[in-house]
């Protein structure tokens, strides 16, 4: 596909990083020398000197013809104003970063008026992650499938847990009638798609799929479960902040934001009334000893710098706070934080990523399996997706064990009405089924994807390894 990314800023680069590696033709389009030296010192792409506003800079870039144009500047109106311009030149179909939330009450006129096919919010996205994580905190992480009637959830395993030192297929009785399946194990930074025989080490982070009445019994039964979260302390005051501050509200969470700039604190206090607003150092510790800090049931560092966050993060832990979210866009930072004991940390930049390649991945199958939904697990190296079963998925009513699924490919979960199904070799699968499907290393494109090109006995990456 011919895609145009204007803005290479973190977004913008990371995005055409990941492009690149599957194989699209990608222009990027920044005002900055230094932008786009980088981008061409990294990555095989094109670059283009220019306003992203105007059209004859967005004609040199190939907006005639480009299969997608990403408007990831800095301005809102700036990517308004730079998909209003694509579509006009021939792009078929736009992406707009929005970042503002004084636009979320008009994004539907704005969508319409302005040519933009889809609106993505990095703060906003990250925002409902997070609320999603307080949840339950136990878990590290947590993705939803199937309207939320599906969840899949990463946890790291600790010294005295039952899993450790046991292969998954000698689980009790107990846990199997569960109906869970690990999915996926990061293990020094490495992905493995676990079989019945894989053996849980402590310090293995493993990825948990199932119905979320499941997760939640067995996280009982493996002695995570804690109280609701009531109280969350918060250091940066940012969108990020606005955006879950509100979400908490309705979710009878106590916040409490400490913000260094006293215009910003004004600010949040008129929008979100009935907060608790510091003004303050949120890295002096003097200030988070005076506010309690270490008495919150949770503590949020999303400040703009993510030294900052790290840093204090692992103050938080070792206060005593019980759920501790780290916000860090850099890859080699949340490796650090979790190489540390941080296992919730978040990356605004990647959520926003995994969204516009689920729209890249569906354009380049528009005939084939509906992709619902993409999320990219284990910093990464691993992606979960949510397929509809089309007519033109192959080897449909043909029993698992039959087929022959390509190395690093996992069937982790099939949705048939409004039933919940781990597969077995005996398993099919039928037209309208949803197919939530766990791969390393692999990007899938199609339901198709999974097979190998040869016909051969079914042999699974590991075989069976449901609980």
């Amino acid at each position: 596909m011919r895609i145009v990314i204007v803005g290479n800023g973190k977004v913008g680069f990371s995005l055409a990083e990941h492009l690149v590696k599957e194989a699209h033709d990608v222009t990027i389009v920044d005002m900055q020398d230094g932008a786009l030296r980088r981008a061409a010192d990294a990555l095989d792409v094109m670059s283009v000197k220019g306003n992203g506003v105007s059209s004859a800079t967005l004609a040199e870039a190939g907006a005639r013809s480009a299969d997608l144009l990403v408007a990831a500047t800095s301005s809102d109106e700036v990517n308004m104003v730079c998909c209003l311009t694509a579509k006009h030149l021939g792009t078929k179909y736009t992406i707009a970063r929005i970042r503002n939330p004084e636009y979320n009450a008009g994004l539907g006129d704005l969508k319409r008026n302005m040519g933009i096919d889809m609106v993505i919010n990095p703060e906003s996205a990250t925002a409902t992650e997070i609320a999603r994580w307080l949840r339950f905190p136990p878990a590290s992480n947590i993705e939803t499938f199937c309207r939320g009637r599906v969840e899949l959830m990463g946890f790291r395993i600790r010294e005295g847990d039952f899993l450790v030192g046991q292969p998954l297929y000698a689980m009790s009785d107990q846990v199997k009638r569960l109906s869970l399946l690990f999915c996926a194990v990061e293990r020094d930074s490495e992905v493995i798609i676990p079989n019945g025989g894989f053996v849980p080490q402590v310090n293995d982070r493993l990825y948990l799929i199932g119905r979320p009445s499941g997760l939640d019994h067995f996280f009982r039964m493996l002695g995570r479960h804690c109280p609701k979260v009531k109280n969350v302390f918060i250091v940066g005051g940012g969108k990020i902040s606005l955006y879950l501050v509100a979400m908490l509200n309705k979710m009878n969470m106590r916040s409490k934001i400490v913000e260094i700039k006293e215009e910003r604190c004004r600010q949040i206090s008129e929008l979100l009334p009935g907060t608790m607003v510091i003004c303050g150092d949120g890295t002096d510790q003097e200030v988070l000893e005076s506010e309690r800090m270490s008495a919150s049931d949770a503590f949020l560092a999303l400040t703009d710098r993510d030294e900052d966050n790290l840093i204090l993060s692992l103050y938080a832990m070792q206060m005593g706070v019980s759920k501790v979210i780290t916000k860090s866009n850099r890859q080699n930072y949340a490796g650090i934080a979790q190489a540390v004991g941080l296992d919730s940390v978040i990356s605004p930049k990647y959520i926003t990523v995994s969204q516009i390649l689920q729209v890249v991945r569906g354009m380049e199958n528009s005939q084939g399996s509906v992709m619902e939904t993409l999320y990219r697990i284990a910093d990464g190296l691993a992606e979960a997706m949510e397929f509809t079963v089309g007519p033109g998925t192959r080897h449909l009513e043909v029993p698992l064990k039959d087929l022959s699924l390509r190395k690093g490919i996992l069937l982790a979960v099939i949705m048939r009405d409004s039933d919940i199904i781990i597969p077995e070799g005996k398993t099919v699968l039928r037209l309208g089924d949803k197919i939530i499907v766990v791969c390393s290393g692999i990007p899938i494109n199609d339901l198709n994807d999974i097979y190998e090109e040869d016909e051969k006995p079914f042999s699974s990456p590991g075989g069976t390894n449901e609980l």
